[in-house]
């Protein structure tokens, strides 16, 4: 039987078009406002592992104090520990703290925490914080990390996956794979920790590794839509893409230039034809970039299938949100890894890495909400001020 497909829009115009750069973020039914508690009221949620009995700081506090050290560019329990030291009784009785907690008990305590705990608290914060852009979806990128530095001989490195929203640029929400087990599994898991309500409308972005049916059935129970890469993880759908005859497909194109380096994109995009049976498929794309440097060229081309039908998604919109997906290695990996110098950390006790991870996110939320576009800059300014550290910290 010969292939059956048919255009999901009308022709399009060829010349070069600017792609949408983010996506959009739909709150119209979202009447929450931010937790009057703010940060510290989040953190206060998270049960202190320690007895009553000789307890002589308090959790909230210690947690507080060590987030904004990191906030000032800490990367090392010896560095929060020294931070914490020089704020002075008059800045730490801001955190409830009538004296500065040593580094040593902050690493025994790190250790001892519910990392879990602590990433649900703080997600909860996060998808509380008051939006803007009512008429606007959300997309959230979901992408995984493995905290190198944590390895030891008797462990295995732990591997945190990471809710990313595109337009922000904040961290949602952080689940850590389980031992002997991979990211697959963990997206339903990740997702399946957040409120209903939160996801229903938002658009999924994951890469060819969650390209998997159970993944897309859980992201549509949820009421969003998803936007996978298709790979040779999944070979027949990825032939079936391949044959389509996209050389009868209406292109849309943008060109960027700058640094010596052009960049030019292109997106066809199909109604996904009666023979790919991948659950809620709506519509199929294949995407070309093409880099030149100095004369020298390189083509990249991959295939995607959305959920999204044409009307929430038309190939302008579905170029951001691809941008958008792949915009996560430089605002969030490349910033724990580059800035934070993450993948050295020798942070490996018990809870400690995650909870670290956790508080890196919280910082790099903080940061970009507050405009810093440069995270290096932020950290490097708030270590100069550490009045505007606590500052953010008390009144996000």
């Amino acid at each position: 039987m010969g292939l059956r497909w048919k255009f999901s829009h009308q022709r399009l115009a060829e010349e070069p078009h600017p792609l949408m750069p983010s996506s959009l973020i739909h709150r119209a039914n979202d009447t929450r406002d931010c937790d009057a508690d703010g940060l510290l009221g989040a953190l206060r949620t998270v049960t202190d592992p320690r007895k009553a009995r000789g307890r002589r700081y308090p959790l909230p506090g210690v947690l507080a104090a060590a987030l904004s050290a990191v906030l000032a560019g800490a990367r090392s329990f010896t560095a929060i520990g020294e931070w914490v030291g020089t704020l002075g009784a008059d800045r730490l009785v801001r955190f409830g703290l009538s004296r500065p907690p040593t580094e040593s008990m902050i690493r025994k305590l790190f250790a001892r925490l519910d990392a879990a705990a602590v990433d649900a608290a703080m997600s909860r914060f996060w998808w509380t914080r008051c939006h803007t852009g009512d008429d606007q979806r959300r997309v959230i990128a979901i992408d995984g990390k493995t905290l190198r530095g944590a390895r030891t001989s008797q462990q295995f490195a732990p591997h945190l996956i990471a809710a990313h929203e595109h337009d922000a640029g904040i961290v949602l929400g952080q689940l850590a794979v389980a031992a002997k087990s991979n990211e697959i599994p963990a997206v339903p898991e990740l997702l399946a920790t957040f409120d209903p309500d939160d996801l229903t409308g938002t658009v999924i972005t994951a890469d060819a590794l969650h390209t998997q049916t159970d993944t897309a059935i859980a992201i549509l129970a949820a009421g969003a839509d998803y936007l996978f890469t298709v790979k040779a993880n999944q070979p027949t759908l990825l032939a079936q893409l391949k044959a389509l005859p996209w050389r009868d497909v209406p292109v849309h194109r943008a060109i960027t230039k700058g640094r010596g380096r052009r960049v030019t994109r292109t997106i066809k995009v199909l109604q996904a034809p009666e023979q790919v049976t991948f659950p809620g498929a709506a519509q199929v794309a294949q995407v070309r970039r093409t880099v030149t440097v100095r004369g020298k060229k390189t083509v990249e081309v991959v295939y995607l299938i959305t959920s999204a039908g044409y009307q929430q998604a038309q190939p302008a919109t579905l170029a951001g949100w691809i941008q958008g997906h792949w915009g996560i290695e430089i605002r969030l990996r490349w910033v724990r890894d580059v800035t934070f110098d993450e993948d050295r950390s020798q942070i490996r006790t018990g809870a400690a890495p995650q909870i670290m991870a956790s508080l890196r996110n919280t910082a790099i939320n903080i940061l970009r909400l507050a405009k810093w576009d440069n995270i290096a800059a932020g950290l490097r300014h708030h270590a100069r001020n550490p009045d505007q550290a606590i500052k953010h910290i008390l009144t996000s």
